[in-house]
């Protein structure tokens, strides 16, 4: 996994490239609209070669569990942003997929939710509070 930096209208980003076996050459020939090129890509890998796709598979799943343990129980922001609303208080008992905050990212509103049950024990945002990519948001214990 490779991190750059990017400006976009005088802001910064900061993005996460992975690179897919058997696509070097593309990924290297466009490396900054990322996000753009990742959808339409994706289609044509897997009818083209579908042992890949599912091979890709169980790569994925290791790295979505692994942000929980190592934040100790934390959601952390998925992409930089702000913080629009606070839904939930220290304390409160949550389901997995409940909605715990609101972040704008990109002009978009941005449910962020508990990936597990349990009992909010910290919150480190607060409304109107700029966050990056990666940062701890919420623990759950």
């Amino acid at each position: 996994m490779k991190r750059f930096k990017v400006r976009v209208d005088n802001q910064m980003f900061y993005v996460e490239v992975e690179e897919i076996p058997g696509e070097g050459a593309m990924a290297a020939a466009a490396p900054a609209p990322v996000a753009r090129a990742a959808a339409p890509v994706a289609p044509k890998a897997a009818p083209a070669a579908a042992p890949k796709a599912a091979a890709a598979a169980p790569k994925a799943a290791p790295k979505a569990a692994a942000p929980a343990p190592a934040g100790g129980g934390g959601i952390t922001a998925p992409m930089p942003g702000t913080i629009l609303d606070v839904r939930k208080n220290v304390g409160d008992v949550v389901k997995a997929g409940d909605t715990v905050l609101i972040l704008e990212a990109m002009k978009m509103e941005n449910e962020i939710q508990a990936d597990h049950a349990g009992t909010i024990q910290e919150i480190r945002v607060k409304k109107g509070q700029a966050v990056n990519a990666g940062e701890v948001l919420v623990v759950i214990g």
